[in-house]
C-alpha cells in the first residue's frame, strides 16, 4: 500500500484556514478589510466554528486583528514587522542550511530542482497563490533536510507570518524572474556542497525580498 492511502483528509478548520491563507495571499482579503464571519462561513459552506478557529490561528500569526467593537479585520502590513521576522529567519535558516547541505543526497537535489521548476511555472502563470506555495516547498525541502524538526516548525511559523508580504513581492514580474535566478544560484551551491555559498545565496535572496517589499509599502 502507498502512503497516500493513509493520508487523512483535511478537517473543516484546516480547509478553512488554507482557503483564508489563499484569500490573504491573493489580496482578496486586503489589509484593513473587515472579516464578516457569517458571510465567510456561507461562502465556504461551513459553520462559523471552523471560521472562528481559523481566525484565531491567523490572529496569532499577526494576519488579522480583533477588537470588541469592530470584530476581525485584516491587519495592515508593517515594514517593522517584516524586518523583524526576516531577521529571525536569517538566523535560523543559516543554521538549517549549515546542517542540511552535508546531508543532501542526489534524490534530495533532484527534488529541490523540480520544486524550483514549479516556482518558475507558477510565476509564468502569474498565479500568486501557486508561486507562494511552490516557493515554500522549494525552500523547505532544503530546511527539512537538516533533520531538525523543532527548527523546521519554527521556520514554518515565521513563514506563515509573512505570506502576505511575500505576495506583495511576487506581484511584480521582475521579482518573479529574479527569484528564478536566485534559486538557480542557491542550487548551484548545493550541487557542490558549498555551505558558505548556499547560506550567502539564501541571505541575498532574502535581503532583496525585504528591500523590495519595504519599498513597495513605503511608496
Amino acid at each position: 500500500m502507498t502512503a497516500a492511502l493513509f493520508t487523512k483528509p483535511p478537517t473543516a478548520q484546516e480547509a478553512v484556514l488554507a482557503e483564508m491563507r489563499r484569500l490573504l495571499v491573493t489580496g482578496e482579503l486586503a489589509p484593513g478589510t473587515p472579516i464578516r464571519q457569517e458571510a465567510l462561513a456561507d461562502r465556504l459552506g461551513v459553520s462559523r466554528v471552523p471560521v472562528r478557529e481559523a481566525l484565531k490561528v491567523l490572529e496569532g500569526e499577526g494576519h488579522v486583528e480583533y477588537s470588541p467593537h469592530r470584530g476581525y479585520v485584516v491587519a495592515e502590513l508593517s515594514v517593522e514587522d517584516l524586518v523583524e521576522v526576516y531577521r529571525l529567519r536569517e538566523l535560523l535558516e543559516a543554521e538549517a542550511i549549515r546542517v542540511a547541505v552535508p546531508k543532501l543526497t542526489p534524490t534530495d537535489l533532484e527534488a529541490i530542482e523540480l520544486a524550483a521548476a514549479d516556482v518558475t511555472a507558477a510565476g509564468l502563470r502569474a498565479d500568486l497563490a501557486d508561486v507562494t506555495t511552490a516557493n515554500r516547498a522549494f525552500h523547505f525541502l532544503l530546511f527539512d533536510a537538516a533533520g531538525l524538526p523543532r527548527l523546521s516548525r519554527t521556520l514554518r511559523q515565521l513563514w506563515d507570518a509573512t505570506d502576505v508580504y511575500r505576495s506583495v513581492y511576487f506581484a511584480a514580474p521582475a521579482n518573479r524572474s529574479r527569484v528564478n535566478d536566485e534559486h538557480d544560484e542557491l542550487i548551484a551551491a548545493l550541487r557542490v556542497g558549498d555551505v558558505r555559498a548556499a547560506i550567502a545565496a539564501q541571505a541575498a535572496h532574502r535581503a532583496h525580498s525585504v528591500e523590495a517589499v519595504s519599498n513597495a509599502l513605503t511608496t
